[in-house]
């Protein structure tokens, strides 16, 4: 397929795969560059130096395109730009700041830059910063989120009218028929996390992997609004967090109930009760150990067999 965010990209699929929290490294990453989509390291859980040895071992497992996904609200947000520019990567996805602040430093650098929005109102902020696509994630997303809970069906098409820049979808998206959707409403590609957080690729713990596979719905929750908004499996720490805000805690006492590592000791470490196990809605559909590989061919074939059948 050939559409503006393929050949933003130089990309064969117009699939793109989060840049998630001790899931996405090098390995994943690379992996979904040579399944022919975009992969993406996930900044957000490295040190600058942990960073560094990612971007250079993802350009020794593939020679196609990748990206990295930068959260803005990180401490060391200016080290981690440093590396970047060094390391020429080509492609950057920031998200949780302001797209103003860095993106005319990386556009100088020749990067294309995409942003990460949950309304209407800051892609629009994101387009007038200058950057080259923006992708807007509804309210099923795993991870950090919007505080606005606009779902994708209802997010896509506002943005894709409110924008003349390309536009990507995320949020409750991992099949072919999710896809499609996407596209109907708008996008030109589609950014996929929770599939692709429980992959055979991913660097998330077995523990974390399987508990995704034993999820029904219902079981994830948008919680800790007051800090960050985040979507999460429920287990012991959530309950921790809602006895919290039952209690009408503040900002401070729900910070010493998050305490610090806890995504870590979730998805890298495998604490199942008082790790913060971040995944989306559609971690309820997911309930095998796939390959980036299988995932790309099942996507994509239920993607064209749907689009023949609706056309029909």
């Amino acid at each position: 397929m050939k559409n503006r965010i393929t050949e933003l990209f130089h990309i064969q699929y117009p699939i793109i795969q989060a840049g998630m929290v001790w899931c996405s490294g090098w390995r994943l990453a690379s992996a979904v560059s040579n399944a022919g989509g975009l992969g993406l390291i996930g900044a957000g859980s490295m040190k600058p130096e942990i960073l560094l040895e990612h971007i250079q071992k993802c350009k020794q497992a593939t020679h196609k395109p990748f990206g990295v996904n930068l959260p803005l609200l990180y401490a060391d947000i200016d080290k981690q730009i440093d590396i970047i520019l060094k390391e020429e990567v080509k492609i950057v996805f920031t998200s949780a700041g302001n797209p103003a602040t860095w993106t005319s430093k990386l556009k100088e650098a020749d990067i294309t830059v995409v942003h990460v929005v949950s309304s209407t109102k800051f892609a629009l902020k994101a387009e007038q910063a200058g950057v080259d696509a923006i992708v807007a994630e509804g309210f099923e997303a795993g991870g950090h989120n919007g505080r606005e809970e606009t779902t994708t069906l209802c997010l896509i098409p506002a943005v894709a009218d409110a924008v003349k820049i390309p536009l990507i979808a995320a949020g409750g998206i991992a099949s072919g028929r999710a896809m499609l959707a996407a596209f109907a409403l708008g996008a030109e590609a589609v950014q996929i996390g929770s599939a692709f957080a429980v992959s055979e690729e991913s660097s998330a713990h077995d523990n974390f992997k399987q508990r995704i596979f034993q999820s029904t719905e219902g079981e994830t929750i948008l919680t800790l609004k007051q800090l960050t908004p985040v979507r999460l499996i429920k287990n012991d720490f959530y309950k921790q967090v809602k006895n919290a805000e039952e209690s009408c805690a503040d900002k401070e006492q729900l910070r010493e109930v998050l305490g610090k590592g806890r995504s870590r000791k979730g998805i890298f470490e495998g604490d199942l009760q008082e790790g913060e196990l971040e995944i989306g809605q559609v971690s309820a559909q997911l309930n095998e150990l796939k390959s980036v590989g299988d995932i790309f061919k099942e996507i994509w074939e239920e993607f064209e067999k749907t689009k023949q059948e609706i056309g029909s």
